[in-house]
């Protein structure tokens, strides 16, 4: 299976960050074109391009993470330390799987290539 999925874990509640707004774009020339924009499943997870759709290049994801962390109860500074976190990372192989995870708090977080 190729394409490109995401997982988010809420490390302050200690469980998957479920309805967040994720934002995909495709870097052509010098801009960026939107290729779609989706929230994460009840499992924290979202299916963002089709195998089909995955193109080499450049990408970003964008999650707006900060509306998370307001609806979620904790006291968190407004405007949020984290409003949108932003991962730029790059496709070289369409034929593989891409999985891009984001592990967050309200003041920090990490990201890998997952599986």
């Amino acid at each position: 299976m190729s394409g490109l999925t995401t997982h988010i874990l809420d490390q302050a509640a200690g469980k998957p960050a479920a309805g967040v707004a994720v934002r995909v774009s495709r870097r052509e020339a010098a801009e960026l074109a939107p290729v779609a924009e989706l929230h994460t499943d009840a499992d924290g997870r979202a299916r963002l391009v089709a195998g089909e759709d995955l193109k080499v290049g450049a990408y970003r994801l964008e999650f707006a993470i900060g509306e998370h962390f307001k609806a979620s109860g904790l006291p968190v500074t407004d405007p949020p330390f984290l409003d949108v976190v932003v991962i730029d990372f790059a496709v070289s192989n369409v034929e593989q799987h891409w999985h891009v995870p984001l592990l967050v708090s309200p003041y920090g977080y990490s990201t890998y290539r997952g599986s």
